[in-house]
């Protein structure tokens, strides 16, 4: 074999082989949410919706928030034109009109930190007003809050994926949680490295609080994972669920919304850095796509046949971790081969200098302070 066939042969397969290991680790160990009642006794629990233009996702969401028996539910219309107000308070909801974004500050964490002066409760859940929350969703999540013994529990909501369009790339959020951290390893309390989902994040208040609050990430798009590793260095217990049965997501309705959604969070996952970002598209491209490029380039690499099946295998799993088994769910898998040049947009749009997300535009790579 020559030395750069050796190499590339090496690299896929470490690659592939340490993420087998994660999925199979995850597959025993992550937690997951099973429906149950809510609890007649116990801590207060306000559940917190921002809203900006919702008004297509809470006619289906919100009755399923309301019903589940939280001891208030706020919605807070950020300066939404398509009456989401109107829509939420019609619904029986808690309806607060946000204030006008202040300088130094980004949307999503503004509206929380106006939500968690507002909430009562002594047990604070955001959730996404593309959530859906199925019967038993709250008692599963205030089980497992007690159960694992965190500050913050957040949920990876199981995906409802309907369209081609919505399954090319928005199973990919389940892929990067699933196959790239071990939960074990990132929950333990001296463990750099965590996980959230903004989805669905509860807090026990005190420890929000004490950490201080959402003005920790006021400037941060991924204000989620970012928020967790601060409350975590803060001596905070962040913990992760899957959502199975008890709460799902329809995120993203079309690939161009998933390309304009991913675009705004690629690259602070990759730390802000631009090369760093370059570096992961071109290793996606190596080992998912170019393994089927080979025959054609006429380029033989041993075991190439075989990193094409495991390529394929790898969101296959995903899937099933995750809970989605329908078929289409699982034949997703066949998309492996094309995805890392379907998300080529997502890294472009990601690498310019600012964003723009429901008609606000932020600069891109400048990492909040803590």
């Amino acid at each position: 074999m020559k030395p750069l066939a050796r190499a590339y042969h090496t690299f896929a397969f470490a690659w592939l082989a340490s993420k087998a290991a994660v999925l199979l680790i995850n597959a025993v160990t992550f937690p997951r949410l099973r429906s149950r009642p809510t609890p007649q006794t116990g801590p207060r629990v306000s559940i917190l919706i921002p809203a900006r233009d919702e008004a297509a996702n809470l006619p289906h969401t919100l009755p399923g928030v309301l019903a589940q028996g939280a001891d208030e539910v706020i919605v807070l219309d950020d300066s939404s034109t398509d009456g989401t107000a109107e829509i939420a308070s019609g619904l029986g909801a808690r309806v607060v009109r946000g204030q006008p974004l202040p300088p130094g500050w980004f949307g999503k964490p503004w509206a929380c930190q106006q939500l968690s002066i507002l909430a009562s409760g002594d047990i604070l859940i955001f959730t996404d007003a593309d959530v859906t929350w199925h019967a038993g969703a709250l008692g599963a999540v205030l089980h497992e809050l007690e159960a694992s013994g965190a500050d913050l529990l957040s949920v990876q909501p199981r995906q409802s994926n309907r369209t081609l369009g919505e399954r090319l790339l928005t199973p990919l959020v389940d892929a990067a949680v699933l196959s790239y951290f071990p939960y074990p390893a990132i929950r333990q309390p001296q463990a750099a490295a965590t996980i959230a989902n903004g989805q669905v994040m509860a807090f026990r208040r005190v420890a929000l609080e004490g950490a201080g609050g959402y003005a920790l990430v006021r400037r941060e798009l991924l204000e989620d994972m970012q928020l967790a590793r601060r409350l975590k260095a803060r001596g905070g217990r962040v913990a992760s669920a899957l959502g199975q049965n008890a709460i799902g997501v329809r995120m993203y309705r079309s690939y161009p919304d998933s390309v304009r959604g991913f675009s705004k969070n690629v690259l602070p996952i990759h730390l802000h850095s631009r090369p760093l970002l370059l570096l992961s598209a071109v290793a996606h491209l190596a080992v998912y796509t170019l393994p089927w490029l080979l025959p054609v380039l006429r380029r033989p690499v041993p075991g190439a046949r075989a990193l094409r099946v495991l390529g394929l295998l790898e969101r296959t799993a995903v899937a099933l971790i995750a809970g989605r088994r329908s078929p289409a769910d699982l034949l997703e898998g066949l998309l492996g081969p094309v995805t890392p040049l379907l998300a080529l947009p997502v890294y472009l749009r990601a690498a310019r200098r600012r964003v723009v997300w429901k008609g606000r535009e932020y600069p891109q790579g400048e990492g909040g302070k803590d």
